[in-house]
């Protein structure tokens, strides 16, 4: 068996048995029923939810029930921990995409974010038990759950405030019970303090005077004393994890005080204690499949160059004349060093010059391709100088660089070639994740790093993003594997060198952010919480960026597949689980 077979195979096998894993644990064996739905909200516009259905849940018999919300630039997937944990207990459960999210209509942020029009759907279910709904939202998701609170006041009676806080629009001056019955998880280096509770460490969210104006009392607010009468529908508690504030998704003790809020304040649930807890399974299964794809697209693309279509496509590199030397090593400091110290300037520039629009209708994704445009940038004006003071003289040409063939030719048909080489090695591992989502109803994931099917309208986005982050990318492409491609027989190590040149600057970046808060209570940069949340995700995807630039590279020896491969999958992955801002 050849190494692409055993690669398919290997592949093949991890999406299988973790999206098997996976669906087991969500459908507790076979106890809930998982339906992907969309319903009407306001003006006609569509909402996407997943309902996750008991089998103690039917017409004769209601439920209760719960809606679960995630939060921002986040989608109902995010929320499974808690859904699944809900449902096992007997619970109803609606996990909703918010508005301009997933596979909700954009733009996001209207219609009080989904959460009035979610409420209505949820209640109108003959399987649901009117008088016992439950909501819990997390970070954005409070303030969706707040506000199908503030426009049916009488439609739920408890909720859970996970990461997430009460205020303007939704608060109600001197209405002391509502919302109803309310929890407030916030974990002890939440990054999100100064924002919802105004204060500067979550330690510090006892003391917060908003808080205490929800609670009721001018002192500190005791962690787990119940305020005020669950009866009466106007108590309050809190809790905090240990936790930091994306990590409430997969805290046993964020998750966990949530199902012991819902035990107490609605009735019909199993008794199953909050303790025990199967959606780490779950959370397993899918990062299997997720770890299985990006291995079945290596398998599949050198399955395509066994093809005659694709045979063609290899040549011979030029032999390595770089030198690992002072001039490499400054080069390679100073484009790792500007990809982290540009970083939150370029999300400041990126969300001036790039409004929501139709062209570019997703804000982060367009301070994303700001960064990725900048820094294409700055490793192009390092390639040309490097190139011309140093490379030159050593007789490094287009050909070495990976551009042309031998005869120093660029053949237009071999970069089409080359494209559809990169295309369809993409598209197996996207086949993979729809069959997954069919027979599973899972995406591969885990945490908040998600690899989501695209709707028609995330592939219209897609393809207006595609280009800038090809740019990055193709620049990305001769830059490791032309000017800085080391010579060497061991073919791991210019995986292992561009690994580091392209996300290792990131591990440093999140470590010096991190830090401070595990052990002062405060991210080092604290006023970019979002910002810093949004660069966790950068690490995986640079590293997966930096193995698909070197594995094309070494099957063709040009730089073009390995960069529309890059932009392919990069670019699917962000524009697909990203908020799309601007209506469509």
């Amino acid at each position: 068996m050849n190494k692409g077979k055993i690669l398919l195979l290997i592949g093949f096998l991890l999406i299988f048995v973790g999206g098997l894993l996976a669906y087991f644990v969500q459908t507790d064996f076979g106890n809930v029923r998982i339906r992907d739905l969309r319903f009407n909200g306001p003006n006609g516009s569509v909402m996407s939810a997943l309902l996750y259905i008991p089998k103690n849940a039917t017409s004769k018999t209601p439920a209760p029930a719960i809606l679960v919300v995630h939060g921002y630039i986040n989608s109902r997937e995010t929320q499974d921990g808690f859904a699944i944990e809900y449902a096992r207990r007997g619970y109803v459960v609606l996990a909703i995409d918010q508005t301009g999210h997933g596979y909700s209509d954009p733009p996001a942020f209207a219609n009080g974010f989904g959460g009035p029009a979610a409420l209505m759907y949820l209640r109108s279910l003959d399987i649901v038990d009117k008088n016992n709904i439950g909501m819990e939202g997390h970070s954005m998701g409070g303030w969706t759950i707040l506000a199908a609170a503030a426009v049916f006041p009488d439609f739920y009676k408890s909720i859970v405030l996970e990461g997430s806080s009460t205020g303007a629009p939704f608060a109600k001056e001197g209405d002391t019970t509502w919302p109803r019955n309310c929890a407030v998880v916030f974990s002890t280096m939440d990054e999100f303090s100064l924002l919802m509770w105004g204060v500067k460490k979550g330690t510090d969210v006892p003391n917060s005077p908003k808080l205490q104006a929800l609670f009721g009392t001018s002192e500190k607010i005791i962690e787990g004393k119940i305020y005020q009468d669950i009866n009466l529908g106007n108590a309050r508690v809190l809790y905090q994890p240990k936790t930091t504030h994306p990590q409430d998704h997969i805290s046993k003790k964020a998750i966990g005080y949530s199902i012991d809020w819902f035990a107490k304040t609605l009735q019909g649930g199993k008794d199953i204690p909050s303790s025990n807890q199967t959606w780490i399974f779950k959370e397993l299964g899918t990062l299997l499949a997720l770890i299985g794809c990006i291995i079945f697209i290596l398998g599949f693309s050198l399955f395509l160059l066994s093809l005659s279509p694709f045979k063609n496509n290899q040549q011979e590199a030029a032999e390595s004349k770089v030198k690992f030397n002072i001039v490499y090593i400054i080069s390679a400091l100073i484009s790792m060093a500007v990809a982290v110290l540009s970083y939150y300037w370029t999300f400041k520039l990126g969300a001036k010059i790039f409004k929501a629009s139709w062209l570019f209708p997703q804000t982060i994704t367009s301070q994303i391709m700001t960064w990725a445009l900048f820094n294409g940038l700055v490793n192009l004006v390092i390639f040309l100088l490097t190139h011309f003071i140093f490379n030159k003289k050593n007789g490094m040409d287009c050909y070495y660089y990976g551009f042309t063939n031998q005869e120093g030719k660029i053949h237009f048909l071999t970069i089409i070639n080359d494209f559809l080489f990169a295309f369809f090695s993409i598209a197996s591992g996207y086949l993979m994740l729809i069959l997954a989502d069919y027979f599973f109803k899972i995406d591969f994931r885990f945490w908040i790093i998600a690899l989501k099917p695209m709707s028609i309208t995330h592939f219209g986005i897609f393809l207006r993003y595609l280009i800038p982050f090809f740019i990055f990318f193709f620049i990305s492409s001769f830059t490791l594997n032309g000017s800085m491609r080391l010579p060497t027989k061991k073919h791991w190590v210019p995986y292992i060198l561009n690994m580091i040149i392209m996300a290792g600057a990131f591990l440093i970046f999140l470590l010096v952010e991190y830090i401070p808060l595990f052990t002062k209570g405060m991210l080092l940069t604290a006023t970019e919480p979002l910002n810093t949340i949004v660069a966790i995700q950068f690490l995986p995807l640079l590293i997966i960026a930096s193995i698909f630039s070197t594995w094309f590279f070494n099957r063709t020896k040009r730089v073009y597949a390995g960069a529309f491969a890059n932009a392919l999958f990069i670019t699917w992955y962000i524009v697909a689980s990203q908020a799309t801002q601007f209506a469509i």
